[in-house]
């Protein structure tokens, strides 16, 4: 497309120092969507609560970062990507003030839902700004600092939690965001430019019926193994509850199909093969991610007897290789058939969780943990950048921040799903694997408190289970990934030169 090929600003103007300006709040809000699972245990033995509620801690936050993302996106073609940027870093970061500061659950709860709301203002203006500011061909390189700073900010949070949890206590998890966020404030404001804004209109309905959907799809998931998927109160049940979402959600495209105005999610956009493909896969990496976190912590503390620092170590291997990968992963990008790329990383990360699931039991060496890490950090720096560059690749200017929102959505849909659905499923296969034993009273000890013999086993079958649903999830992404198209930049005679990056 033509307009796709021009940006906002002139041509001599340089767009990386804007983009590393932007990244360190993304990097922070991404931090705070995976910090908490190795926080857990400790979080519910200082507040004195049940491990569901803890886990609403994350699902609060994730669920208020996803609802909003489409009309953020919207707000920043109208209002400015910096501005709201801004507003959304300044509400995020008093937000995880108001966090540390909690002495219960409830109100920690209700703090996270500000911290999401504040993220999901920032998310969408950082990759606006890279579909505004980056011509196509070059695109691939700033999705690669974008992509691993998501790949590695989902990855480094647990082990940043471990040492902040370990010396400082939980409440620091959050308290560490407030100088981060004071400081990414600065950079934005002296280094990001004002933008052109594009005129758009406000589908409110459609906000109020996706919101309306997520959060009956996603509260009827996590809750329905406590509810043993039966009636929650009166005459509502889970499954109940689950279909009128699906029901919603399906009103709110019929809605979308037939507004007059401007629609909240532009139908049209999904026209672009790669973009709607690009889309499904980034829902089942959040999903993956997300998934993998929860059961594979429990294990590591409860079963190998780790403090939270000690089994966030595991995470290293992935974290650097993620990292060192990811800017030669972009340059490839630029090169060559996203398929090839994308389909390895998605096929690599779901490898490395079913390996995964083959060692999480009492008798693994650490350096079993540690090889399929190793290789889910690879496949980290194969999945992030391909599929951002694929699917904003053919973006026209005017719709940057509804891409940017949709696919933000998608991924964060993903994730709130994965930490809904990997809930559910701890719980069932502790009951199964420990019958009669509540699967709260199993999971409350402290970390570095390794469980009875009698249950240990018992106890890392049913994580190692949990893994494999994340595992599974990823096949869906992979069948996405294969049918990419071929980027019209990218020629056929390309492939051969880009076996390794350039320069």
């Amino acid at each position: 497309m033509a307009n796709n090929q021009a940006i906002d600003v002139d041509k001599d103007y340089n767009p990386w120092p804007p983009l590393w300006a932007l990244v360190l709040g993304f990097f922070m809000i991404l931090v705070d969507s995976t910090i908490v699972s190795v926080a857990t245990p400790v979080m519910k033995e200082s507040l004195d609560t049940s491990y569901n509620a803890v886990l609403w801690v994350t699902s609060a936050y994730l669920l208020a970062y996803a609802v909003p993302l489409l009309i953020t996106g919207r707000l920043g073609d109208r209002f400015g990507p910096k501005n709201l940027y801004l507003v959304g870093l300044t509400l995020f970061t008093l937000a995880s003030l108001w966090c540390g500061l909690t002495e219960s659950v409830g109100v920690l709860i209700v703090a996270r839902i500000f911290q999401g709301l504040g993220a999901s203002m920032m998310t969408p203006q950082t990759m606006a700004v890279i579909t505004r500011t980056f011509p196509p061909s070059n695109r691939g390189r700033a999705m690669a600092l974008w992509g691993a700073t998501a790949g590695v900010a989902t990855l480094v949070g647990p082990i940043l939690g471990g040492v902040l949890v370990d010396t400082a206590g939980w409440e620091w998890i959050f308290f560490i965001n407030v100088p981060i966020g004071i400081v990414a404030f600065y950079l934005c404001w002296k280094l990001v430019p004002h933008l052109e804004t594009h005129s758009h209109s406000f589908d409110w309905i459609g906000v109020a019926l996706s919101a309306v959907a997520m959060f009956c799809i996603v509260f009827g998931i996590q809750e329905g193994e406590k509810y043993s998927w039966g009636k929650m109160t009166g005459f509502i049940s889970v499954p109940l509850l689950i279909a009128f979402g699906l029901i919603v959600l399906a009103v709110f495209l019929i809605w979308q199909s037939r507004i007059k105005t401007e629609p909240l999610v532009p139908l049209s956009i999904f026209r672009d093969r790669n973009f709607s493909l690009a889309n499904v896969a980034i829902s089942t990496v959040g999903f993956a991610i997300t998934a993998m976190a929860f059961p594979f912590f429990l294990y590591a503390q409860q079963v190998r007897g780790l403090t939270a620092t000690e089994s966030a170590l595991f995470l290293v291997p992935m974290a650097v290789l993620s990292a060192t990968l990811a800017p030669w992963v972009g340059k490839m990008v630029d090169r060559i058939h996203p398929r090839s790329i994308t389909a390895f990383g998605l096929a690599a990360c779901s490898g490395s969780m079913f390996w995964l699931s083959r060692v999480m039991t009492p008798e693994s060496e650490a350096w079993q943990i540690l090889l399929p890490m190793a290789l889910l950090g690879v496949a980290n720096a194969f999945m992030w950048a391909p599929l951002g560059a694929t699917a904003t690749r053919n973006l026209p200017l005017s719709q940057a921040g509804a891409g940017a929102g949709i696919y933000n959505t998608t991924r964060q849909v993903g994730a709130v799903l994965g930490s809904a659905g990997i809930a559910a499923l701890i719980q069932a296969r502790l009951a199964a694997n420990l019958p009669g034993i509540e699967s709260s009273g199993v999971s409350g000890g402290q970390p570095g408190q390794q469980l009875p013999d009698v249950i240990s086993d018992q106890f890392s079958t049913a994580m190692a289970e949990s893994v494999l649903l994340p595992a599974v999830v990823l096949f869906i992404g992979l069948i996405a990934a294969l049918a990419f198209e071929r980027p019209d930049h990218v020629a056929p005679k390309s492939r051969a030169k880009a076996v390794l990056p350039g320069p």
